[in-house]
């Protein structure tokens, strides 16, 4: 494993082997991947998770600091443009959070973001108690389309000022 981003800044990239020497590096990250021996590889993304708080900061603590807000839990509908840039992504569960407590679940929620004000607005982790990884078996890319697996992990994140929506649509 290798650190990608640390204290907020990018440190490094994955690397396939053709790209290992433009990075100054003396192997590959074992970026590159092909779903058969007969199609062609190219560059994947690794596993990648986000590191557990340092300082001990339970779920309950996490939310006991938040006034007004949503805890979304699971993976739900994402897009992603191809830079990887501009997104919108879902959960499986939702909950409105007032005052420090959940207080009832909500329907058809995500939530829209730029990457950089992403990343800046994350304004606390939990730490490594609340440490859970989750994953796909049908991580689509590429045209002919190939399939892999990938894992991400994270504890439970705050971001403040993300932009919500209410994905309910109705005629009438």
């Amino acid at each position: 494993s290798w650190p990608l981003i640390q204290n907020g800044k990018l440190v490094d990239y994955q690397a396939t082997r053709d790209q290992a020497h433009i990075l100054g590096k003396t192997e590959s990250d074992g970026c590159s991947y092909a779903d058969s021996w007969s199609t062609v590889q190219f560059q994947r993304m690794p596993n990648v998770s986000l590191e557990p708080g340092k300082k001990p900061l339970s779920l309950a603590d996490m939310i006991g600091n938040v006034e007004n807000g949503i805890y979304i839990l699971g993976r739900g509908s994402f897009s992603i443009d191809q830079q990887r840039y501009n997104a919108q992504f879902g959960g499986t569960l939702f909950y409105e959070i007032k005052d420090g407590k959940i207080t009832q679940p909500l329907e058809d929620v995500a939530y829209q973001m730029r990457m950089p004000e992403f990343w800046n607005a994350c304004s606390a982790i939990c730490d490594e108690r609340d440490y859970r990884l989750f994953g796909s078996f049908f991580d689509g890319k590429g045209q002919p389309s190939q399939v892999s697996a990938v894992s991400h992990g994270s504890s439970t994140t705050r971001f403040d000022g993300i932009n919500v929506i209410n994905t309910a649509r109705s005629l009438g």
